[in-house]
């Protein structure tokens, strides 16, 4: 669908004060997201989503991914690579990142994420400090506030995860405001190489929506009463890192 330039114009303003992945870096290669606003006309690995406003309801089916569809093109990394996401612009300093994978059970073309197959591979959350409290700006003990004006969060595929396809998917939960929860999600392609075998058991699954509820403490926190404990636990099943074995290494004497 074609829009004129001004209705992407208004579009673009007014969706200014908020943010998605803009571009990958895979196992050490560049790959561009989905310009939503500005498209390039460049086949990614990102879904597509309709808008980059909040999803603001933990129910909501789009908080798997932005309601996005498909992509055209997935990336290839190995168990240990490196996964980096990147924000051309974050505005918000409170709140949680999480970094999920859901494996498909055959090709990204029939892939939805539907189902409890999701897993965490990384996590940021918030670090107490003398002076610090869930609402601070500056400085802040959000883990998110490490991509504030624009920046990446990396993670590692777990060590000797079975090969297959998988969606990455990176989620920013904003709580600037109190008991008013933001979740950006964003979801991309990958190929897992290799010959591992390690896969996380039901403790580590979860289904998305249905991972978190909408009164749940660390969902609708009161972020400015300063009254309460100034601790948080990110929500969502622990994180899976996989098989130590397979960075296991000959020790010389």
């Amino acid at each position: 669908m074609h829009r004129t330039l001004g209705s992407i114009a208004v579009l673009a303003g007014g969706a200014a004060a908020h943010g998605a992945v803009t571009s990958y870096n895979i196992a050490g290669k560049d790959y561009p997201g989905y310009q939503g606003f500005s498209p390039t006309g460049e086949d990614v690995i990102q879904w597509q989503w309709s808008d980059y406003n909040p999803v603001t309801q933990a129910s909501d089916p789009k908080l798997r991914c932005n309601g996005g569809t498909g992509a055209a093109l997935a990336a290839t990394a190995a168990p240990g690579d490196t996964i980096t996401a990147n924000w051309s612009q974050w505005t918000h300093s409170q709140g949680p990142v999480l970094v999920w994978m859901y494996k498909c059970p055959g090709d990204f073309s029939s892939c939805d994420g539907s189902g409890q197959g999701w897993f965490k591979i990384d996590e940021g959350g918030f670090t107490p400090g003398d002076g610090i409290f869930l609402d601070s700006e500056t400085p802040s003990g959000w883990d998110i506030a490490k991509i504030v004006g624009g920046g990446g969060w990396s993670s590692k595929i777990p060590d000797g995860l079975a090969p297959g396809n998988y969606l990455v998917r990176h989620e920013l939960i904003a709580l600037h405001q109190a008991n008013a929860p933001q979740f950006y999600p964003e979801c991309a392609q990958v190929t897992v190489t290799g010959s591992g075998t390690a896969e996380p058991d039901s403790s580590y699954k979860a289904a998305i929506p249905g991972y978190c509820s909408q009164s749940d403490p660390n969902i609708s926190v009161p972020i400015n009463d300063r009254t309460i404990p100034q601790e948080y636990t990110v929500p969502g099943p622990p994180v899976f890192r996989g098989s130590a074995s397979a960075k296991a290494r000959a020790f010389k004497a």
